[in-house]
């Protein structure tokens, strides 16, 4: 009796814990190998979980949020009930988790962050819609 799954191939939500990983580590200046030394693994083990070709147990998985400052819910957010076969809720997350993982994601995060005026975040918000709604009419 064969498998249906490929006991080798990493799932959808491993992928996207894995990226969720690396995002919130950038995110905070972190290297891979500060975040292996502070949970006890070498920095190839966290790069593989932030590939998602292994998988983070339950206790590792606390120990990386604590370091990260994130509850572990953080990890899988959105993708309740998301089924492995499908793509739905994993693929919004894919493009968001992908852009804040690029340097100019994380730059524009940072920058974004640094302004602490509401109301000049709200106009920050609206002047990237609006650019973005010229792009699409090109």
């Amino acid at each position: 009796m064969s498998k249906s799954v490929n006991a080798k191939e990493p799932s959808a939500v491993d992928i996207e814990v894995g990226r969720r990983i690396r995002m919130q580590r950038r995110v905070l200046g972190m290297s891979q190998s500060a975040l292996a030394e502070r949970v006890s693994v070498t920095f190839q083990q966290v790069q593989k979980y932030e590939k998602g070709s292994n998988r983070v147990g339950a206790s590792r998985l606390q120990g990386i949020a604590d370091c990260l400052n994130v509850p572990v819910s953080f990890f899988f957010e959105g993708m309740a009930g998301a089924d492995e076969s499908e793509s739905g809720s994993v693929k919004g997350m894919d493009d968001l988790t992908g852009f804040i993982s690029t340097a100019e994601g994380l730059a524009l995060n940072r920058a974004f962050l640094a302004v602490k005026d509401p109301r000049i975040r709200q106009k920050i918000v609206g002047l990237v819609k609006s650019l973005a709604s010229l792009e699409g009419d090109d």
